[in-house]
């Protein structure tokens, strides 16, 4: 009988336990920020910056964890297969939730209805830069240069389909000529081949292009996001010399789990943007060519119409430049 009261007793106590357990707030245990790209990259610094912030203000440890792999699919597959509690956030990028969407003709996971959106939170301006002595110093003076002379001339990436290589297509589609692509195992062959004066032009991250134009090692010839930068207010826009339509940044977002509960989402955006906010944050992200986006885009709900937007943006020049795989 003693012995029955005790199951009983230690049952009840379990299921209280449980109860309590459920209840408590959220966070109440560390959260693991999967990023699907290697460590020592510039999403994986974004995400080690942002997480350690987060993780003072949360209350509990952020983890970074790192699951490469081509086009960022296996890191977000693991995400889309964790439960939708809160614990694991996915960095998404515009390579994982846009480009790869068009690059395979088989999708690999679908990146509207297999997340929940969370908030985007950064944007990294790309910059059109040529060789320090090519013939052009703005871009109507290189869209001339390119009509005269693009059969002769090539252009640097990263790696076919890398946001290096796509943003110059995008560019090429726009002015309306084809240059020969030489892809790299990486940026920084291709900057140093561009330094090198083997390559005409190329298409980079900012944080990767500030320290070619203070050493003045190659020529900024426009910028190709939407805005000016303040890491470069000097620098006018694509679309301010001419070509509209011709926004390419490299973003990065964090994304839930489909089926992650609203109260969630919320504190996590409230404290990515609190992070964004903080002065030494800004400091530590200007430094790399990073910018934290404006208040009106931090939204789930803006998050959620840009990934359709950019999906569709980018599947024609995709298609256009034979980028698609199997």
């Amino acid at each position: 009988m003693i012995g029955r009261r005790f199951v009983l007793l230690a049952g009840a106590g379990a299921a209280i336990w449980s109860v309590a357990a459920v209840a408590q707030p959220y966070p109440a245990r560390p959260i693991t920020i999967v990023v699907p790209y290697a460590a020592g990259g510039v999403f994986d610094t974004i995400a080690r910056i942002i997480g350690a912030r987060m993780g003072e203000l949360l209350g509990q440890p952020v983890i970074v964890e790192n699951v490469a792999g081509p086009g960022g699919i296996i890191g977000a597959q693991r995400v889309i297969n964790a439960r939708p509690d809160g614990y694991t956030v996915l960095l998404g990028t515009v390579g994982s939730h846009a480009y790869n969407q068009s690059i395979y003709r088989k999708r690999r996971y679908d990146a509207v209805s297999d997340f929940t959106p969370v908030t985007l939170f950064s944007d990294q301006p790309m910059v059109l830069e040529g060789r320090k002595d090519l013939p052009a110093n703005n871009l109507a003076e290189f869209i001339a240069l390119l009509k005269q002379n693009g059969s002769k001339m090539q252009y640097g990436s990263a790696g076919v389909g890398s946001t290096t290589h796509l943003a110059c297509a995008l560019l090429n589609a726009r002015i309306g000529i084809d240059v020969t692509h030489v892809p790299y195992r990486g940026g920084g062959p291709a900057a140093n081949d561009l330094i090198g004066g083997h390559i005409d032009y190329m298409c980079s991250n900012m944080g990767a292009f500030v320290a070619r134009a203070a050493a003045k090692q190659s020529k900024p010839l426009a910028l190709l996001s939407r805005e000016r930068t303040p890491l470069m207010p000097e620098l006018a826009t694509a679309q301010e010399q001419g070509i509209g339509d011709c926004d390419v940044v490299t973003w990065t977002a964090f994304f839930l789990p489909k089926g992650a509960a609203q109260d969630i989402v919320a504190t996590l955006n409230e404290a990515t943007h609190a992070v964004m906010d903080t002065p030494a944050i800004k400091s530590r992200f200007s430094a790399i060519g990073v910018v934290g986006v404006a208040p009106e885009r931090r939204g789930p709900e803006y998050l959620a119409k840009y990934v359709v937007e950019e999906i569709a943006r980018w599947e024609g020049p995709i298609k256009a430049a034979g980028l698609q795989v199997d």
